[in-house]
């Protein structure tokens, strides 16, 4: 936005894009002539319009505002001309605006001329000015200061402040709040009111019913219950489906640890011998390399902790319960998926032991451990696995698991013993074992 003496200027104005070299003026409060090329050297380091410059610097052409002489108004974004400044003795002001959004331009161009015209030597006098585009060949007449029209819902209003207002009332109301209402003469639950052009933000009955009670005085208002039901929260099923997780983990001796969502790619990734990350979501702009993606596995955030830890008596029993996430076609393009695991840390792998916690949650969800599983029969067992490079080869195994009797069986979680450059990668020194599964497949 920009202001300018009108008598310095000759409309009508073009606004227009025109190559560096060929801007030539005088820029606000200076005394030499520059091209925009040498503008955009000589306000670089200048704190307050340094930081604007980026938006068209790149650009081949710059746009810039021009009276019928061709002389310089302005070069919108950055400076207005030193030949259009307002000084003490203008009579006459001239606004520019420019924006990438139609609205929110003509927004700002009714504040400051409802601003500006309680000043006039008539006041509130406004000379509107035709904008013709070429480009797009629309005609239209800056500012429309017409008021806008909006009905609101007595009912509605009473409603929401617990209120019993006459339609009469309301509107003396509004009238605080600088707005024009009557009650309406085609309904007898509605007001007309009239929204003046300093009053962008009300845009709907609600933002109505909000002025009447800041008028009316929220402190006023009476405390009332809400007449609807009453209801009774409770927690989802994946969050009841966690707590048993977490529970049997907790009972079972287990310490429960919660690490951050976010990890580096190395650690969800490479760390774990794993090069797939088609799946994960990847941060555009990560403040560090600590937090560039959303983890897929709650490994990394188990052996960190444990890492942390590592001068404590071993050995280290932790577990978590908590959500990763996964990139699919979804409308959100991702989703969350609640996972357990757990990981013992010690002199010796402890494979038995991560794998006698899986039969305890198992146990626990009423699932029998099927050691020669026939086919269709309902339980869970664990086949031995080498796709997973993060386990030691032969020390791997994948669980698999049969919710009903007669269906077929789904790969659910992998358990086994983490490969020695896996634990030197996270800065450990002694064998780990862990165990995940997916804890959806009990809902």
């Amino acid at each position: 936005m920009g202001t300018h003496d009108l008598d310095t200027l000759k409309p009508p104005f073009t606004y227009e894009a025109l190559p560096p070299s060929e801007i030539k003026f005088v820029p606000l409060n200076q005394t030499k002539v520059m091209d925009a090329n040498e503008m955009m050297e000589f306000y670089e380091n200048d704190k307050n319009l340094g930081r604007y410059l980026h938006i068209i610097k790149d650009s081949p052409v710059y746009p810039v505002i021009l009276d019928s002489e061709r002389t310089v108004a302005s070069m919108p974004p950055i400076i207005n001309s030193n030949h259009s400044k307002i000084t003490l003795e203008t009579r006459n002001v001239f606004l520019d605006i420019t924006a990438t959004d139609k609205t929110k331009a003509e927004i700002v161009v009714n504040q400051l001329v409802a601003m500006f015209s309680q000043y006039c030597d008539e006041p509130f006098t406004v000379e509107p000015v035709q904008i013709i585009s070429e480009h797009n060949e629309q005609t239209r007449v800056c500012p429309n200061l017409k008021p806008r029209v909006l009905s609101a819902e007595a009912s509605y209003i009473n409603s929401c402040l617990a209120l019993k207002l006459s339609r009469e009332e309301m509107c003396k109301l509004l009238k605080k709040m600088a707005l024009a209402a009557v009650p309406s003469k085609s309904d007898s639950n509605l007001i007309d009111v009239t929204i003046p052009i300093t009053r962008p933000d009300i845009l709907h009955q609600c933002d109505v019913m909000e002025d009447v009670g800041i008028a009316y005085g929220f402190d006023n208002l009476v405390k009332t219950l809400p007449r609807t039901a009453a209801t009774v929260g409770q927690p989802l099923p994946i969050n009841k489906v966690g707590d048993i997780f977490r529970h049997a983990s907790a009972q079972s001796g287990w310490s429960e640890v919660m690490p951050l969502t976010l990890c580096s790619h190395d650690e969800n990734f490479a760390n774990l011998k794993n090069p797939d990350d088609s799946l994960a979501v990847k941060l555009a702009n990560p403040k560090t390399v600590e937090y560039q993606v959303v983890r897929t596995t709650l490994i990394p955030g188990i052996l960190k902790t444990i890492k942390e830890n590592k001068n404590h008596a071993l050995p280290i029993k932790v577990f978590e319960s908590g959500d990763i996430v996964f990139k699919d076609d979804s409308e959100r393009g991702a989703s969350n998926q609640r996972n357990w695991c757990a990981a013992y840390a010690g002199k010796t792998s402890g494979f038995e032991l991560v794998q006698g916690l899986l039969g305890k949650i198992m146990q626990t969800f009423r699932t029998s451990w099927l050691a020669e599983p026939k086919k269709g029969e309902k339980g869970y067992w664990i086949e031995q696995d080498d796709s997973r490079k993060m386990f030691f080869p032969g020390r791997g195994a994948r669980i698999l698991y049969r919710a009903k009797q007669g269906e077929k069986e789904q790969e659910v979680g992998y358990i086994g013993v983490l490969h020695p450059e896996v634990v030197t990668k996270f800065d450990l020194t002694f064998a780990v074992s862990v165990v995940e599964m997916n804890a959806e497949v009990f809902l």
